[in-house]
């Protein structure tokens, strides 16, 4: 190689020599290399709160067989810390007026899951509840067990179904008046929970309700329920999800219809209003849509909750009939929130003989079937646009009896391998969507 003084003597036309020389076997070393594949960027991580944040792990473990225990441990790892601004979450979340789905148990026989989920489809129906206790998935601070979930999302993506998860029943470390189900002693360990939840399923569960029933002592730790406590946790596990998925659907609890008013129970009108109240008239920032639960105990489903108030052998109160929806849609439309939807996240009859708490109630099972296709024409004839999921109950649990009130509430028989229908679920697969 010259050195630079002898280049910079050179004559010009020997120096553009050189450069054009230079320039051509460059051109030709490129045009033989292969042009190499570029390594896709990983994600960009959403930001945590000040508490470090729990995550999945990217192992998927591997499917429980039959004879599987329910406490399959499968690996977990710490979440990075996360450095980008997460996205606004959607303006406005609608659903179609109604959209329909079904409670289902798919947690500790995946055999009996994963037919019933294509039992669902095969119905006709879009969507399935499934409950998922926290204490199930992280039974130490930062570890999961994630392997009931992976299927479940597996088998809702086969069907091509969505899935709306029930949290709640907190593990014994985070407190909450154990074993009961209680919120956590520290809310930010319910956030950290959900944000880790959302996270490994993002895209694939597309609802999140956010505990459930707080209006009775027994669904909150024990202790008289408390408007004020559940906004706020409500609150922080809106954030977390938003964070980690920011187009999951945030959903309420569903309130039970009662009329008792003291330290065990509170109306579920009377806490809705309070709930208004506690997130200072707004639910922004709370929830995208409002929960609900809306049996029909002894009245049919065009009952209106006058008529329940009016007639004893209904109830004689508002509550016993399953237009009590009205009267909690009537409170959103109060505070401002006429442009958000309505869901159902329990619904039915029950056909009881056994316990004496629903069998002044019972129906029969062809009044249940019938009952249940009216209420779905009956939503979509009058409560649309406000009305977005209606979710039922039950395709049974596996392990239910006739000693279980819940098993009476069911559209299916436990059984397996073949199913069991009831007449309900035969109405249902042939009512017009």
């Amino acid at each position: 190689m010259r050195s630079n003084r002898v280049q910079a003597a050179a004559s010009g036309w020997v120096a553009k020599a050189v450069l054009l020389a230079l320039a051509l076997s460059m051109v030709l070393a490129a045009c033989a290399r292969p042009t190499p594949t570029p390594t896709p960027e990983p994600p960009t991580p959403v930001p945590p709160t000040s508490t470090p944040v729990p995550s999945a792990t990217n192992t998927v473990p591997a499917k429980p067989t039959a004879a599987s225990s329910p406490t399959v441990a499968a690996k977990a790892t710490a979440a990075p810390q996360a450095t980008a601004t997460p996205k606004p979450a959607p303006a406005s979340i609608k659903l179609k007026s109604p959209e329909y789905g079904m409670q289902a148990f798919l947690w500790y026989k995946p055999e009996v899951a994963s037919r019933d989920v294509q039992v669902v489809k095969q119905a006709g129906f879009g969507w399935i509840k499934q409950g998922v206790g926290w204490r199930d998935v992280e039974p130490a601070k930062g570890q999961f067990v994630w392997t009931q979930l992976d299927d479940i999302a597996k088998w809702m993506g086969e069907q091509q179904l969505n899935l709306i998860a029930r949290i709640d029943h907190q593990p014994e470390w985070a407190g909450g008046g154990f074993p009961t189900n209680g919120p956590p002693a520290n809310y930010e360990d319910f956030g950290d929970f959900c944000y880790a939840l959302a996270s490994r399923y993002k895209g694939r569960f597309r609802a999140y309700e956010i505990w459930n029933e707080p209006n009775l002592a027994r669904e909150w730790g024990g202790r008289p329920p408390n408007p004020a406590e559940y906004a706020a946790l409500l609150k922080v596990a809106y954030r977390r999800i938003k964070e980690a998925d920011p187009n999951a659907i945030v959903v309420s609890a569903g309130l039970t219809p009662t009329g008792t008013n003291d330290a065990t129970a509170m109306p579920d009108d009377v806490y809705l209003d309070r709930l208004y109240q506690a997130m200072g008239g707004s639910s922004a920032g709370y929830f995208d849509a409002l929960g609900a639960h809306a049996p029909g105990y002894k009245a049919p489903p065009e009952v209106s909750p006058a008529e329940a108030a009016s007639n004893p052998a209904y109830g004689g109160q508002r509550f016993f009939c399953f237009r009590r929806v009205e009267d909690l849609r009537a409170i959103m439309v109060k505070y401002g929130d006429a442009d958000k939807q309505v869901y159902i996240l329990e619904m039915g009859w029950t056909s009881d003989p056994v316990h004496p708490a629903y069998s002044w109630h019972a129906v029969t099972e062809q009044e249940k079937a019938d009952y249940l296709v009216r209420a779905y024409q009956y939503a979509k004839a009058h409560w649309a646009p406000w009305i977005g999921l209606m979710s039922l109950i039950y395709i049974a649990d596996p392990f239910w009896t006739e000693n279980d009130e819940q098993y009476w509430w069911a559209i299916t028989t436990p059984s397996y391998p073949n199913l069991n229908p009831r007449p309900a679920y035969n109405a249902l697969k042939a009512m017009p969507k």
